[in-house]
């Protein structure tokens, strides 16, 4: 029960902090609207921190991502009866993170009409920047390799100083890869709020591009038993 509790609100976390970044930006009427790609980074990388706190203080090995989950499981990292009570709940607390954003950030929404003007899923979910689902998947697949490669090698990452080191490496991701596609790494960050977006009632809101949806999902995948396979290969 405590990993279970340990990934709903550490994977809640990421995404209202994540979320809450992509609203404050994108939405008319914050004092964040229009801020760069470097705030993104860094802020994202700090979701990721405290996340990882969170999720690591009330017991759980904070995944707060089922590729992580699965490829750790798949090579004997992680315990196969823990994966779909880890996997539920990094997707409901995604969930409960990405609608506290829509309650908070409502008044933005209803003043941002249009997707033109920042209404959009992008807020919620990510896409390609120029739209070619091989080389999105082929982005996701090498962004989530890095990141994984790197956990790994962490040892034991929710402890001391090191949820901030990730925090560090999602930043670097994001600045070095992330341009192309949002980077995603993460079926619960990205398939949960663009739910989220999809059945709540947001308004003025637009598409939520489930055509684009298997990107984040397989890419991710790959990319995260990849970086599992090599590790266990080479250690």
């Amino acid at each position: 029960m405590s990993g279970f509790l340990g990934e709903f609100f550490g994977t809640f976390v990421l995404i209202l902090f994540g979320v809450g970044i992509g609203a404050s930006v994108t939405l008319k009427k914050t004092h964040a609207s229009g801020s760069n790609w470097h705030y993104i980074t860094f802020a994202w990388g700090l979701a990721f921190a405290f996340a990882i706190y969170v999720a690591g203080h009330l017991g759980s090995e904070a995944h707060l991502n089922p590729v992580v989950t699965l490829s750790f499981a798949a090579f004997g990292k992680f315990p196969w009866s823990q994966v779909a009570p880890y996997i539920l709940a990094q997707f409901l607390g995604a969930f409960a993170g990405a609608a506290i954003v829509i309650v908070h950030y409502y008044p933005q929404f209803k003043e941002t009409k249009t997707a033109e003007e920042g209404n959009n899923v992008g807020i919620f979910a990510t896409g390609g920047q120029i739209r070619s689902n091989f080389f999105n998947f082929c982005s996701e697949a090498i962004a989530t390799f890095a990141l994984v490669f790197v956990l790994l090698n962490l040892g034991d990452f929710s402890e001391g100083l090191k949820p901030f080191i990730i925090g560090l490496l999602v930043m670097v991701i994001g600045q070095a890869l992330g341009g192309a596609t949002g980077f995603a790494m993460n079926p619960a960050r990205d398939w949960a709020p663009r739910f989220a977006y999809t059945i709540l009632p947001v308004p003025n809101k637009t598409t939520a591009d489930w055509a684009y949806a298997w990107v984040p999902f397989v890419g991710p995948l790959v990319g995260s038993l990849a970086a599992t396979g090599l590790q266990t290969l080479i250690m």
